[in-house]
Parts: structure tokens; C-alpha cells; sequence
């Protein structure tokens, strides 16, 4: 068995997925367009793609499920900046004072995701 996808729901499928693609330099796929009801952004195999789908309802609480990404080009806090000048908002920042810990982010519609620290990189 392997893991094809990582879904999530929301109100704008498109929308989301070009943000997720600007975050992790993934393609949106080629057969997807603005009002699409599904909209998946491709992974580099073997890692699953992310899958967008629409749902009626909103998001109303926290996630029980929720994406940790480890930066491999730029330390925690650079990609913190990038991200959130993509458009996602600051939740919990969880940074200690010796440069460990990991920052939560909320995108376009408030799904949480974590930055942590870089493999093999300085704390900051």
C-alpha cells in the first residue's frame, strides 16, 4: 500500500493549491483550473501529492491532522517570512531562546501547518 494523497478540504480548491504550490515549488496539475472542484498539487515521487477538495462547510476548529514541513534551502525563520509574505498568518510561535522549537501557520484558510527546524542547519 502506499500513500497517493494528502486531502484536504476547502472552499477554493484552486486558490489553495496555488498557494500550497508558491510554499513547496510543487506543480499544480495541468489538468486543473480555477473552479475546479478537486485540484491536486504533484509531489516529486515518492512523496503523495496534496489533493484539494471542496466542501461546503467552513473550517470552524483546529485541525486533527495537520502538515509538518521542514525547510531544506533557507533556516526556520527565513522560511517562516517567505511563507507568511505568501499569505499565511502567524498562530503559535513555539521558538525557544536557544533557537530550537517550530512555528505554526495558518494558510489562506486557516488550515494549521508547522515549520520546524532545518535538517542539519544552525537553530535560527
Amino acid at each position: 500500500m502506499i500513500l497517493r494523497h494528502v486531502t484536504v478540504d476547502c472552499a477554493d480548491p484552486y486558490r489553495l493549491a496555488t498557494f500550497w504550490s508558491e510554499v513547496t515549488g510543487w506543480l499544480v496539475s495541468d489538468v486543473d483550473e480555477p473552479g475546479d472542484d478537486e485540484v491536486l498539487v504533484e509531489a516529486p515521487s515518492p512523496v503523495p501529492g496534496i489533493l484539494f477538495i471542496r466542501v461546503p462547510e467552513a473550517k470552524t476548529v483546529k485541525n486533527r491532522v495537520h502538515l509538518d514541513w521542514q525547510p531544506t534551502e533557507r533556516s526556520r525563520d527565513d522560511e517562516v517570512e517567505r511563507v507568511i509574505a505568501l499569505g499565511a498568518k502567524l498562530h503559535e510561535d513555539h521558538r525557544t531562546a536557544d533557537g530550537r522549537g517550530w512555528v505554526t501557520l495558518r494558510d489562506p484558510e486557516g488550515n494549521e501547518f508547522c515549520v520546524e527546524q532545518g535538517k542539519g542547519r544552525s537553530p535560527a
